[in-house]
């Protein structure tokens, strides 16, 4: 079999071995690939890897060898999953391998704001607590997440573990869920998006992104949420209208955005989120801790592996 990746150095900077790859086929790791690139690297392929890399039905009517297509990650919507099937190609994906560091980052953005220990650290680099007369000080609000309400979009792997931290920090948790009520967790209240908007002084985003959802959060849902509430999102940048979030932060009707994706990405320089003192954007980093990222090459390989045996799994 001959096996390209297509972009493998955002999961594998070099700190990961491919050899469990290299003993399925012939391996060819590209750290990156433009747009133009694609069917020339991929024109042999039997099997193509990709994280980011479009591929679309044009691409694939290039590719006459290609029978699978990995995708480096959950989300799927880089890949024309109709038009593979219409061609035979098997794609599939890599879940929840990143859901524990996922909880961890959403959770690092909550406490960084409700908390401001960024602000603090640099304050006291700057000697200003080393030159204050009291033995503490504090020129922002401090929150106490106990006793306040958390509201869940999607309730998966990384939902449901998110509303049981949640719940150990004494929150109240509403979640926006297909799943029915005996199958969520004690403590766990399911209710609308209209419903969620209303109660939610931090709301999470943690649902895929479909042509359904594009900006669901948007500047109608947010005039619909309390004055000082905090949206976080570790799902998809698109989930939300990132113009209405910059002005809801302007106008000071929403307290925080903390954020590890974006609409597109890289940002350009003149997103508004970028210029916002009480946005809090990290580059998309929340699935890359090594140990997610070892969890994934792991799958990966048994993904390919599967399909060369004639058991496909992780399919979409």
């Amino acid at each position: 079999m001959n096996i390209v990746i297509l972009d493998g150095y955002a999961a594998n900077p070099g700190d990961i071995s491919w050899d469990a790859l290299k003993q399925l086929g012939e391996l060819t790791v590209y750290p990156r690939t433009k747009a133009n690139e694609v069917v020339e690297r991929a024109k042999e392929a039997d099997i193509v890897l990709t994280n980011k890399i479009n591929l679309t039905d044009d691409v694939m009517a290039q590719l006459p060898k290609l029978k699978y297509i990995g995708i480096l990650a959950t989300g799927y919507n880089v890949v024309d999953v109709d038009a593979a099937h219409r061609r035979g190609i098997v794609v599939t994906n890599i879940p929840a391998y990143s859901t524990e560091s996922v909880v961890q980052m959403t959770f690092a953005h909550i406490l960084n704001i409700t908390n401001q220990i960024g602000h603090y650290a640099d304050e006291s680099r700057s000697k200003r607590w080393s030159n204050n007369p009291d033995f503490c000080y504090w020129d922002t609000p401090l929150t106490e997440l106990s006793g306040k309400t958390i509201g869940i979009i999607g309730f998966g792997h990384i939902g449901s573990h998110v509303a049981h931290i949640a719940r150990e920090f004494g929150m109240d948790v509403f979640a926006l869920t297909s799943k029915d009520n005996s199958q969520l967790p004690d403590g766990i209240q399911k209710t609308t998006l209209e419903g969620l908007l209303g109660v939610a002084d931090i709301l999470t985003l943690h649902c895929p992104l479909t042509k359904d959802n594009y900006h669901m959060i948007n500047a109608a849902c947010i005039q619909r949420m309390k004055q000082g509430a905090i949206i976080i999102n570790t799902a998809r940048g698109a989930l939300v209208d990132e113009q209405a979030v910059a002005q809801a932060l302007a106008d000071g009707h929403l307290a925080a955005y903390g954020a590890d994706v974006m609409e597109q990405e890289p940002p350009k320089a003149d997103n508004p989120l970028l210029s916002q003192p009480h946005a809090f954007l990290t580059p998309h980093i929340a699935w890359a801790t090594k140990e997610a990222r070892l969890r994934l090459v792991d799958i990966c390989v048994a993904n390919v592996k599967a399909f060369i045996e004639g058991h496909p799994k992780n399919e979409v």
